[in-house]
C-alpha cells in the first residue's frame, strides 16, 4: 500500500493526473457482483494494483479472497467480508456496493474492461519506474552499470505487470501446476526448446524455461562446436529465436563452423586450405539458405561484462522474442565491479546472475565453462570430469540446474585404437529435475559437428558384428537361429 502511495506522488510531483479508468473499474466490480462467469476472468486477469481507487482496490481483494474460499461473490457476501476486514466503512458501506452493481455495462465486455485497466497499470508503473531511474541517475553514488540494470530490469517488470505475481496461494499455484501437467499430458512435442539429440530430449523433455544449463570441459574438447549444434538446431530446426553470445571467437569464426556443419563439407575445404569444386560450391550455396534465414544472433563482445549481458538479452527478448540463450563461454565474462580482484567471488556473482537473468526473462541459458587439471591428473576414473572440477568457484555447481560434461577419452590418451577416435560421452551430472546418465556419442571433428550413437554407421556396423558373432556362435553349438535373429 505505501509503494502504490510512493507512486501517486511520484505523479503529483509533475502535476499530473495519473492514468486511471474509475468508471470501467467500477463496472468490472459491478460484473463481479452479478455475473458469477466474470469473477473467474476478471481474477485471472486481474490483481488489486490493477484498480487505481483504493476503495475499488479493496473490493477487489475482499472478492479474491470470497473465491479462494469458494463463497459465493454478491453484496452480502462482500459486505461481510468487507466488515471481517474493518474496510466496510472505508470503502463506503453496503450502498458503496449497492451502487456498484448498477454501473455494470455488460458482462460480455469483461474482457475489454480487464485489458484497459491492465494498460492503465502499465503506464502508471512505467512512470514510477522513469521517476526512479531519473532519481537514480542523478545521483553519484549509483555505479553506472547498476543503474543500466536497474532500468532495464524496472522498465522490463512495468511492461510485464500484467503477469507478475508476488504472495500466492498456494491453492492457486497447484491449480496451475495441475493444468500444466494436464496440458503436458496431452502435448506430443517437448516442453522446452528441442537440442536435437534424441536421448538427450528424451531425459531432458527440452532445454526448460528459466533453467540455467552449465555445458563443461577442458579446452579443445568441443565446448564451442556442441554449443552451436544445439544453437543451430533450436534455430535452424524448430525456428526457434536463439542468442549466442561468444566471448572468445569472432562472428566470422562461428559462421565459418557453422557452414562446416551444415553443408558437410571438411572444415579444410570451408577455410580455404582445399579448393573447393564448383558442384561443391553449389552443395554450399544450397545448404546455407535455411541457416541463413534462421532467427539465430550472434553476439561477439569480448569480455562482456554480466550486466551488459542482462541488458542486451533483454533486448532481444523484448525485440526479437528470443527464447534461449547461450554464453560461450562464463569464465571470459566480467563480473560485477565490486568483485574485481576477487577471482572466486566474481564468477560466484557472475554463475548467481546468469540463474537470475534465466529465471527473470523465463527461458534456459547455457553457460559453457571451463574444467580444472584435476580430472586429467586424477587416477582412475578413466578421466572422467566430476562436478567438483568446475573451474574458479562451486557456485556454478549450485547455481546450475544441469550440469553437462563433454568427455573424449582419445583427448585424454586413453583411446584403445584409432576405431576409438571419434568416441565421446555427454555426462549429465547433475538434473535438478531428472535423471543423471551417460549418452554415447560421437565427435565428427572434420565437420565439426555431434551426432548420437545410434545416428551413425558406427552403430549400425557394431549391430552387424553383433548379428554375425551371434549366427557363427549357433552355428558352432549346431543351434538353429531363433526369429529374434532374423534380420
Amino acid at each position: 500500500m505505501a509503494e502504490k502511495r510512493a507512486k501517486k506522488d511520484d505523479f503529483l510531483e509533475g502535476g499530473n493526473v495519473p492514468p486511471q479508468a474509475l468508471e470501467v473499474e467500477e463496472a468490472v466490480l459491478g460484473a463481479m457482483l452479478l455475473e458469477p462467469l466474470c469473477v473467474d476472468e476478471a481474477i485471472d486477469q486481474l490483481d488489486s494494483t490493477c484498480f487505481y481507487s483504493e476503495q475499488h482496490r479493496a473490493i477487489f481483494s475482499a472478492m479474491v479472497e470470497l473465491s479462494n474460499e469458494h463463497s459465493p461473490i454478491d453484496l452480502i457476501t462482500v459486505s461481510e467480508k468487507l466488515r471481517q476486514k474493518g474496510k466496510l466503512d472505508e470503502v463506503g458501506g453496503p450502498a458503496k456496493l449497492a451502487q456498484l452493481s448498477g454501473r455494470i455495462g455488460s458482462a460480455a465486455n469483461i474482457e475489454s474492461y480487464t485489458r484497459i485497466l491492465r494498460q492503465k497499470t502499465i503506464q502508471r508503473d512505467l512512470i514510477s519506474a522513469a521517476h526512479e531511474i531519473l532519481k537514480k541517475a542523478y545521483s553519484d553514488e549509483v555505479k553506472v552499470d547498476d543503474l543500466i540494470d536497474d532500468a532495464q530490469s524496472r522498465v522490463y517488470a512495468a511492461t510485464q505487470s500484467s503477469d507478475r505475481h508476488s504472495v500466492r496461494e498456494i491453492g492457486s499455484v497447484i491449480q496451475e501446476a495441475l493444468n500444466r501437467i494436464e496440458a503436458m499430458q496431452e502435448q506430443t512435442g517437448l516442453s522446452g526448446v528441442p537440442s536435437g539429440y534424441a536421448t538427450l530430449d528424451r531425459i531432458t523433455n527440452g532445454w526448460q524455461p528459466s533453467d540455467l544449463i552449465i555445458l563443461a570441459a577442458r579446452p579443445s574438447v568441443g565446448k564451442t562446436a556442441f554449443s552451436l549444434n544445439i544453437a543451430r538446431n533450436a534455430a535452424v530446426d524448430h525456428h526457434i529465436p536463439t542468442a549466442f553470445f561468444s566471448l572468445e571467437m569472432s562472428s566470422i569464426q562461428l559462421a565459418t563452423r557453422l557452414m562446416t556443419s551444415e553443408s558437410g563439407l571438411s572444415a579444410d575445404k570451408i577455410r580455404g586450405g582445399v579448393k573447393l569444386q564448383n558442384d561443391e560450391w553449389t552443395l554450399l550455396e544450397e545448404s546455407l539458405k535455411k541457416l541463413s534465414q534462421a532467427p539465430l544472433y550472434v553476439d561477439e563482445t569480448p569480455g562482456l561484462p554480466v550486466m551488459e549481458f542482462r541488458s542486451k538479452l533483454k533486448s532481444l527478448v523484448k525485440q526479437k522474442g528470443v527464447r534461449f540463450a547461450i554464453v560461450d563461454y562464463l569464465q571470459l565474462m566480467q563480473g560485477p565491479v565490486e568483485t574485481k580482484g576477487m577471482r572466486e567471488q566474481e564468477v560466484a556473482a557472475i554463475s548467481r546472475l546468469l540463474k537470475a537473468t534465466a529465471k527473470e526473462l523465463n527461458i534456459p541459458i547455457i553457460a559453457l565453462s571451463q574444467l580444472s587439471r584435476k580430472a586429467v591428473d586424477r587416477q582412475g576414473g578413466n578421466g572422467k570430469p566430476a562436478l567438483s572440477d568446475l573451474r574458479e568457484s562451486g557456485s556454478i555447481e549450485q547455481d546450475a540446474d544441469m550440469v553437462l560434461f563433454i568427455h573424449r577419452p582419445d583427448f585424454l590418451g586413453l583411446s584403445e585404437g584409432p576405431q576409438d577416435k571419434e568416441k565421446t560421452q555427454l555426462i549429465i551430472a547433475k538434473h535438478r529435475n531428472g535423471e543423471t546418465t551417460d549418452i554415447d556419442m560421437l565427435f565428427k571433428s572434420e565437420k565439426v559437428k555431434f551426432v548420437e550413437m545410434q545416428d551413425t554407421l558406427y552403430a549400425q556396423d557394431a549391430m552387424a558384428t553383433e548379428y554375425e558373432s551371434g549366427m557363427n556362435s549357433m552355428a558352432y553349438n549346431n543351434i538353429e537361429p531363433e526369429q529374434g535373429w532374423e534380420k
